[in-house]
């Protein structure tokens, strides 16, 4: 796999400083059931990288010190960690909302038929990753029969509730294009996501999420391969809207790997660009006594993904 770091170091994206925590993003290991062509995780069956218990405890400290509304738990697909069920019952505990980061498949894998009804009692959000409404397009991005599995999870959580007006528990969908081109307008692309899964499948959801694809890990390394690198740099930062840069997750939120070692976001965690602290590489036990606010991001070409266009972040659209 090529390393797309060493292209991305020089850059003229905007300075940027950190503001206060309100997010804390955990990323719970790299090991998946999937292994997408648009991962900036590399994330696979065969990874072996997950959090310890002992880390997962740091979490908890964290959220009893530092007091952030939302835990948003990502991997990998996160399920797949052994204490993941403990970090949704302690941070649920503190009165903290979770956010699930879901590849849907994993909801069918054998030993997790309980999951979707675990995730339903605890209140816990989920943002759910579905590339396309179209079977072929999910499918190609994804591996074979991702789609039909995608679907019979979705209906599962729509039998609990989720999705539904009024019931409080919310499904969120995220779109990735399925090349080296910006997302399609939000709005739009929401209202022919639940056109086509309603009438196709009886599927409703709350919200779509566009988000575009990161030039780094393994999409980033087809790109070079490709020799298309280069291309949809330029594509990112000719588009790049001044505006979006009040509103880059970033500014907010700290990621956290599967060490406890922290990141300005998920993107900076998979290009080894560390958060730092007092001249050294912030961890968990850091934010026991500081946020962060106030502090510089780190920032390389990437960044550029996040303000390009209509602007892209773990929530979707930022313009």
């Amino acid at each position: 796999m090529h390393a797309t770091f060493p292209l991305l170091q020089r850059t003229t994206f905007p300075p940027l400083a950190r503001r206060a925590l309100a997010v804390l993003q955990v990323n719970l290991g790299y090991r998946c059931n999937q292994a997408c062509l648009h991962c900036h995780v590399n994330a696979g069956p065969d990874r072996k990288e997950m959090m310890s218990r002992d880390v997962i405890d740091g979490v908890l400290q964290v959220l009893d010190a530092r007091r952030p509304p939302v835990l948003d738990i990502t991997g990998g697909a996160p399920e797949l960690n052994p204490h993941f069920p403990d970090l949704v019952r302690g941070a649920r505990g503190r009165g903290v909302h979770v956010i699930d980061r879901c590849n849907l498949t994993v909801l069918n894998e054998p030993g997790f038929e309980d999951l979707a009804e675990f995730l339903a009692s605890e209140d816990v959000e989920i943002t759910a990753s579905l590339p396309c409404y179209s079977e072929d397009n999910v499918d190609r991005q994804r591996g074979a029969h991702v789609y039909a599995s995608s679907i019979l999870a979705l209906r599962k959580l729509n039998a609990l509730g989720y999705g539904q007006p009024q019931s409080g528990r919310i499904l969120n969908l995220v779109y990735n294009p399925l090349g080296p081109y910006l997302p399609p307008g939000q709005a739009a692309l929401e209202a022919d996501y639940k056109r086509e899964l309603g009438s196709r499948h009886g599927i409703v959801f709350n919200a779509l999420f566009t988000l575009a694809n990161m030039p780094i890990a393994r999409f980033g390394s087809t790109l070079v391969s490709q020799g298309r690198l280069d291309t949809y740099l330029a594509l990112l930062r000719d588009a790049h809207r001044d505006e979006n840069l009040d509103h880059v997750m970033c500014r907010n939120t700290i990621s956290v790997d599967w060490q406890g070692r922290l990141y300005d976001c998920d993107f900076n965690q998979m290009l080894g660009m560390p958060l730092r602290m007092h001249g050294r590489h912030a961890r968990l036990a850091d934010l026991l006594h500081e946020d962060g606010a106030g502090m510089a991001i780190a920032v390389a070409e990437h960044c550029y993904g996040c303000t390009a266009g209509q602007g892209s972040s773990c929530g979707g659209a930022l313009a």
